[in-house]
């Protein structure tokens, strides 16, 4: 029994960095893939995990992470696992004409000047405590992504409320971690941007700890590096500097490799 305990604990210890918040954007490419890997290690870490699946079903996700030997059907059931179908439940208010009779999260859809209080509402409600009996490690919230919400109606004012009270929440209150996935468009019109995903980007970057930046080798395709990601960590006390370093990846099926730039074995 020790040692399931002490096996237990140090499970949590791997999943604990207090109070993160980290931010993931991507342009020319796709970062959903650090969604998938965060999603696996704070399950693995027996972190409580709420995940707002905005753009993708459970289905999707679950398929990905029967491939990382993760089982997200098993961890819903024991209920370290909260889940939101975003596209469930936003059929439920866009077909039906009134939110789904399990959560009230998407009533920004019918109202989008409302805001996303009731998106907020689920996340407080649903990361704290255990879940079946268990008692899981600190809470984490994975948000793919809030980008989204921008194109159903949602002002960025609001998107970066949601954002700031989610932390207010999840990493100062219960000291437990947030990864939030924002696209950025291709192009925006100049006289748009006040109200684009660059905004909110920037605004988020702000409210973050660390940010991934993920992005296209600026060369153009190559069947062996699929990308590059430059990871800043920000200066959480005065006097400290952002850091910053960039790294070239490769996406496998179980994962990705990640490498220094130029250190590929494909370029030696």
């Amino acid at each position: 029994m020790e040692g399931k305990e002490r096996q237990r604990r140090s499970k949590r210890e791997r999943g604990r960095k207090r109070g993160e918040f980290i931010l993931v954007s991507d342009k020319h490419t796709d970062a959903s893939f650090l969604i998938h890997h965060f999603l696996s290690f704070y399950l693995r870490a027996g972190c409580k995990v709420c995940f707002l699946g905005l753009v993708q079903s459970f289905s999707h996700y679950s398929a990905i992470s029967q491939r990382l030997g993760v089982s997200l059907t098993q961890a819903r059931e024991k209920g370290q696992l909260v889940f939101l179908e975003g596209l469930k439940e936003s059929l439920g208010v866009l077909l039906q004409g009134e939110a789904s009779k399990g959560t009230r999260a998407v009533d920004f859809l019918r109202d989008p000047s409302s805001g996303l209080r009731g998106l907020y509402d689920f996340v407080r409600d649903n990361v704290r405590g255990g879940g079946g009996g268990e008692e899981w490690g600190p809470p984490v919230l994975l948000v793919d992504d809030l980008s989204v919400v921008l194109s159903l109606g949602v002002s960025v004012g609001a998107a970066l409320d949601f954002s700031h009270y989610c932390r207010a929440t999840v990493c100062s209150k219960l000291q437990g971690s947030m990864v939030m996935l924002v696209r950025c468009e291709e192009e925006e019109e100049e006289e748009e941007s006040d109200e684009g995903s660059e905004r909110l980007l920037r605004g988020l970057i702000h409210q973050c700890s660390l940010t991934l930046q993920v992005q296209g080798l600026p060369t153009g395709y190559c069947r062996d590096i699929h990308g590059q990601v430059e990871v800043c960590w920000r200066g959480q006390c005065d006097g400290q500097q952002t850091q910053k370093k960039l790294f070239q990846y490769k996406v496998h099926d179980k994962g990705a490799s990640f490498f220094a730039r130029g250190t590929s074995s494909a370029v030696l």
